[in-house]
């Protein structure tokens, strides 16, 4: 196991779960609570009403549908329900709040301070599912962990799978999974770099995965995956169930601007196919 202090140097200091359900709790309130203990974090939960989770596409004008439904108001009795959820997994500073934004510009206005946002990938109709969830994960700039339909329980990664293709994005992501890699008996880097020859050398310089690993203390085996382009979902997917990861750590996509409300491909088949959470940065 990789070795690591109680309090892990980058560990989220705040984290905050988008709650969909108070009565049971929703998967997202009790992962969240439960890696707030892991971090000795605070915990806030923002409940988002249904009529407003469709919502994207920046500061909308009101729609007819959210002139129908009531304003959210908060309910004194979920706040103090939410508090005990938290104090029973162990945290002892939660917070509740009820947001009357969308997913995007609530997830943007509380990533501000907040170090890890959970979210139900299921949170909203699969129509729009990728719109909403893509436009969340590449505006709020803060790192997201995405649970797969049909989640329940806490989070225990004890083998983290690393997605690395090269890219900026891949590389945030490495760098705030960290704190859970630390935690992690067995970390596995799925080294999907497409080679580069001399003439496309690119002058910034270039980050090496494994020794970045082994400078901060973890230790990683690496399994190289060859896959075009358009199979690289697929063959990321196949690499996570044969390595048996309990958690995925990938780049939330690196299309250019003019495609950043749809996820790319990768990304997509992911989000469609894996059983796994999903630690994402952009």
């Amino acid at each position: 196991m990789n070795a690591t202090p109680t309090k892990s140097i980058g560990a989220p200091t705040d984290v905050l779960a988008l709650v969909t359900a108070t009565s049971p709790w929703s998967p997202a309130a009790v992962a969240g609570a439960s890696l707030a203990a892991d971090f000795d974090a605070r915990l806030s939960g923002c409940y988002i009403d249904p009529g407003l989770r469709m919502l994207h596409g920046g500061e909308p004008e009101p729609s007819v549908l959210a002139l129908l439904i009531d304003p959210p108001h908060e309910n004194p009795e979920d706040h103090s329900s939410f508090i005990a959820l938290a104090r029973d997994a162990g945290v002892h500073r939660a917070s509740w709040i009820v947001t009357r934004a969308g997913i995007a510009q609530t997830t943007r206005q509380l990533g501000a301070w907040h170090d890890l946002i959970v979210i139900e990938r299921d949170m909203v109709d699969e129509t729009v599912a990728f719109d909403v969830l893509g436009e969340a994960l590449l505006t709020c700039r803060t790192p997201c962990l995405l649970l797969p339909p049909s989640w329940h329980g806490p989070i225990r990664p004890e083998r983290v799978a690393l997605a690395w293709n090269g890219s900026i994005e891949s590389i945030r992501a490495i760098h705030a999974a960290l704190p859970f890699l630390h935690r992690a008996s067995d970390v596995v880097l799925l080294d999907g770099e497409a080679p580069a020859y001399d003439d496309e050398q690119e002058r910034a310089p270039r980050f090496d995965p494994a020794a970045y690993l082994i400078n901060h203390g973890i230790k990683s085996r690496v399994r190289r995956v060859h896959a075009a382009p358009s199979e690289a979902g697929a063959a990321l997917l196949r690499e996570v169930e044969a390595t048996k990861a309990k958690l995925l750590v990938m780049g939330a996509y690196g299309h250019s601007r003019v495609r950043e409300r749809v996820l790319g491909g990768a990304t997509r088949h992911i989000l469609q196919h894996v059983n796994v959470p999903i630690l994402m940065q952009h």
